[in-house]
């Protein structure tokens, strides 16, 4: 029995079929006829000298044969298909994709983005927000902003947001709360994005850090994500654990006030990555270049602020 490989239309014609088991719904998949794709079946099978299905009334079903090969043929084109796209993406200097956490996209990125936009006109953007590691290669990303205390081998990885934390809220509730002792009467608004951190960044770090005993009161409002408990802050609700990375433009224009000068900060840090050599790709660059650029602003509001890190507190 010879090894020679049958025609790549017919082991394509398989793989559709295999996949939806109808010779109709694949035929419509790949834009033949039915009859057409039967054919290229009938000639795969003749290759292999085996049905590789059976022919039911209303239904196509695979035989042995057919089980045996269905896992190689698909994955072989699940491969074909990422190679192909990783080419073409290597000669695609417009179109970039970007991924980054929702509450980053939200409160950070997304208002940003018409500034990247207007001086880079020529170039396609899309994000995906999402708190899932996509993939670079099987989800087709270009570039990704993480959040993490990172494990970048192997890739492009720069360094952006030094994160920190300080209690924030609005203008008018800052004056009902002029030190941080008399948090112990305020609304505290509790996120539950950063507790996988250790050491915690949390509300009884922070009263940790200041010497206060203080119990914050758990039974406040809880949000899953930060860009709402940001929001909850913005609308007078009470008192945030604010992220200098995602308050940094309410604080800048004075939507937020961060009264106290004593903030808590973590080893994460926000990086933006992308594959090694990808970085040199026109549009990759600029958009590296462009977040870099515009992160640096954060470290205005670091002026007069006093710092302590996690593991310090940790250790009171």
């Amino acid at each position: 029995m010879s090894d020679r490989l049958p025609p790549l239309t017919a082991l394509r014609a398989f793989e559709a079929a295999a996949r939806h088991l109808s010779f109709a719904r694949a035929a419509d998949e790949l834009g033949v006829t039915p009859a057409a794709l039967s054919f290229q079946i009938k000639s795969l099978e003749e290759h292999l000298g085996r049905p590789v299905f059976r022919r039911l009334n209303r239904a196509v079903e695979l035989t042995d044969v057919g089980l045996a090969l269905q896992p190689g043929v698909q994955d072989g084109f699940a491969a074909l298909g990422q190679a192909w796209r990783s080419a073409r993406r290597q000669t695609d200097s417009q179109s970039l994709r970007v991924t980054a956490g929702p509450a980053f996209t939200a409160k950070w990125l997304a208002p940003r983005l018409y500034h990247f936009a207007r001086d880079h006109p020529e170039i396609e953007l899309s994000f995906t927000a999402s708190l899932r590691l996509l993939d670079f290669e099987r989800d087709d990303i270009d570039v990704a902003i993480r959040f993490g205390f990172g494990d970048d081998a192997g890739l492009y990885s720069v360094p952006i947001i030094s994160e920190w934390l300080t209690p924030m809220m609005a203008p008018d509730l800052a004056q009902q709360f002029p030190t941080p002792e008399s948090l112990r009467d305020a609304t505290l608004l509790h996120q539950e994005d950063t507790n996988w951190l250790k050491p915690a960044i949390d509300w009884p770090a922070w009263f940790k850090a200041h010497g206060l005993d203080v119990a914050p009161d758990e039974h406040g409002p809880r949000f899953s994500q930060a860009d709402h408990a940001i929001d909850a802050a913005l609308e007078g609700a009470g008192v945030v654990m604010g992220r200098i990375s995602l308050t940094e433009k309410a604080l800048g224009e004075g939507r937020l006030v961060a009264p106290y000068p004593l903030a808590i900060t973590t080893r994460a840090q926000y990086r933006i990555i992308c594959p090694q050599g990808a970085e040199s790709r026109p549009q990759v660059a600029a958009f590296i270049d462009w977040v870099v650029s515009e992160t640096a602003d954060i470290s205005a509001h670091e002026n007069g602020r006093q710092f302590m890190a996690a593991e310090d507190v940790a250790e009171l």
